[in-house]
């Protein structure tokens, strides 16, 4: 029993090790030029999107699209991406998706010393 733990436990550090290795290697592997032709669309901003604009992330259908406003109305604003996950119907699994495609402005209209 104490081999198989101690076995366990060498080979998960191992691969602890392993890993950023093994992801920089991965990303050299890459084409640069396919990631330099693609064209980036800008982040959509979840304080000033329209529903028309949220329903063109993926995952997000009028009702949700609906939901995301009907949140920002009633907090105020999104002070923070991961805000987006007190929306009903949007979970980790959906704003991982989203992550890169949304931002949040910071606000403006602070008062000094806010």
């Amino acid at each position: 029993m104490r081999t198989t733990i101690t076995t366990v436990l060498a080979i998960g550090v191992t691969v602890l090790i392993a890993l950023p290795a093994l992801a920089a290697n991965l990303q050299s592997q890459s084409p640069p030029a396919a990631a330099a032709s693609a064209p980036t669309k800008p982040a959509i901003n979840l304080n000033t999107a329209t529903v028309e604009q949220l329903e063109t992330l993926p995952g997000i259908g009028r009702k949700t699209a609906e939901r995301i406003i009907e949140y920002r109305t009633k907090a105020g604003s999104f002070k923070r991406i991961e805000e987006l996950m007190n929306v009903k119907g949007i979970g980790e699994k959906s704003f991982l998706k989203l992550k890169p495609l949304i931002a949040v402005q910071p606000r403006t209209d602070k008062a000094p010393g806010e």
